[in-house]
């Protein structure tokens, strides 16, 4: 039996591939009633053969570590939706957030477990580079930022070749030293 592949929906995900990093603005909500500025370091790279996305998220404010996430993108073709599953540094129990793309962006909501909705989108229509957007509203009618951010792939790391040791060949019969 020849095993699936991924289809178009699936290769619609390869945008997110890469290594990101970018600033951020969060807005007050329900998170961070103050708000403030932000960066983000974005790994994204495919998993199970091309059917899923593994993304791991961390957000720096001050020089420090303030929030890390964990999310899965894959597309369910029974409900034709693309799913984001999510789990965080905030100690929730994970969230299931769904939606699709249109044209170059991807945006996915999801009901949040304290009330009112949130949606998240990407927008990876420019190569090299996307914009992501969380939105948070208390009735799915009204929408207030939450955060928003752009970051831009990061240089692949380049790795120096070690020199060859150079050896010495000694003679035949050469005696050691001792």
């Amino acid at each position: 039996m020849e095993m699936p592949k991924p289809g178009d929906a699936h290769k619609k995900l390869a945008a997110l591939i890469g290594d990101w990093s970018g600033g951020e603005t969060l807005h007050p909500s329900p998170w961070d009633p103050s708000g403030g500025s932000a960066s983000a370091r974005v790994v994204n790279r495919w998993v199970v053969d091309g059917f899923a996305v593994v993304q791991e998220y961390e957000q720096r404010r001050g020089g420090k570590v303030a929030f890390r996430g964990h999310g899965v993108f894959w597309f369910d073709a029974v409900k034709d939706q693309y799913v984001m599953h999510w789990w965080d540094s905030m100690g929730g129990a994970g969230g299931e957030y769904r939606g699709g793309f249109d044209g170059g962006v991807l945006t996915l909501g999801a009901a949040m477990p304290q009330g009112g909705q949130a949606r998240t989108s990407f927008d990876l229509s420019q190569p090299g580079a996307y914009a992501f957007a969380m939105e948070v509203s208390p009735d799915g009618m009204r929408w207030q930022p939450a955060m928003t951010g752009k970051c831009r792939a990061r240089p692949a790391k380049k790795t120096v070749a070690k020199k060859p040791e150079r050896t010495v060949a000694k003679p035949k019969g050469a005696k050691k030293r001792r």
